[in-house]
């Protein structure tokens, strides 16, 4: 059991043929980078996410929810719903969706910024994991004082 209000969580950054996936906890309320998950035309590689679950052991779930710009759902949007749905049907944990406008462009920002202190050429995997981390991070930042965070 988790400290009094220090929570993990996993963030998944859904797309068609990738999932990035990021490992966070609340105390800093930061995430890092925690692989991705091959997806066949949105179906995930179940066995991954169950490896993912297992090694890290969350205490709850978070999906980024893609929304347009006037804060209408995007044509994927059903699609993460139904990942989400699937998430709450296989595992234990809460699943919580987080509003991802501009997560990706975020993301691809913080690599920029790796890549000009150095860092090696950005994959497009590299910035599904740091879409993930942004979704978890402002996840954490939405629910920092709220009663989510406290363990059941």
């Amino acid at each position: 059991m988790p400290e009094a209000g220090a929570l993990s969580a996993l963030a998944f950054d859904f797309g068609l043929r990738r999932i990035g996936v990021a490992v966070g906890q609340s105390i800093t309320g930061s995430a890092t980078p925690a692989g991705l998950i091959n997806a066949q035309d949105g179906e995930p590689d179940w066995l991954a996410v169950d490896r993912l679950i297992q090694e890290w052991r969350p205490d709850l779930l978070v999906v980024g929810l893609p929304y347009t710009m006037d804060g209408s759902e995007q044509e994927i949007s059903h699609r993460v719903r139904c990942f989400t749905s699937d998430l709450a049907q296989r595992y234990p944990q809460p699943v919580h969706t987080v509003d991802e406008r501009l997560s990706s462009h975020e993301a691809q920002a913080r690599l920029r910024e790796l890549r000009q202190q150095g860092r090696r050429r950005i994959r497009r995997g590299d910035v599904d994991c740091a879409a993930a981390c942004v979704i978890l991070e402002s996840w954490f930042h939405t629910h920092s004082n709220h009663a989510t965070l406290k363990p059941a």
